[in-house]
């Protein structure tokens, strides 16, 4: 993109195109910023949400048994869910070294 210096005359077309390529150029930076020091953060919210997830998984299995199937579906839900988060925070681990 070539220097334009915003001026009494400049059209709003052109300052459209500085607006959305700052924009997009401080999106960039932004997106870059965040994803590094996110992903090299602890994992310690992955690390709760399993904690809470076991709880969940808990509560389900002491709770009575006859809810047409639903308890036993939301137990399976639970514990697919306790895998995938398992296997984010493993991820992360081999990836960035948490």
């Amino acid at each position: 993109m070539t220097d334009t210096k915003i001026t009494d005359t400049t059209s709003r077309r052109d300052l459209l195109k500085l607006g959305t390529a700052g924009a997009v150029a401080a999106g960039a930076v932004l997106a870059t910023a965040a994803g590094t020091t996110d992903a090299l953060a602890y994992q310690g919210n992955m690390e709760r949400a399993v904690s809470q997830l076991y709880g969940a998984l808990a509560s389900l299995r002491e709770s009575t048994p006859d809810k047409g199937g639903h308890r036993v579906k939301a137990m399976n839900l639970v514990q697919q869910a306790i895998t995938e988060t398992q296997a984010g925070i493993e991820f992360a681990a081999e990836k960035f070294g948490d």
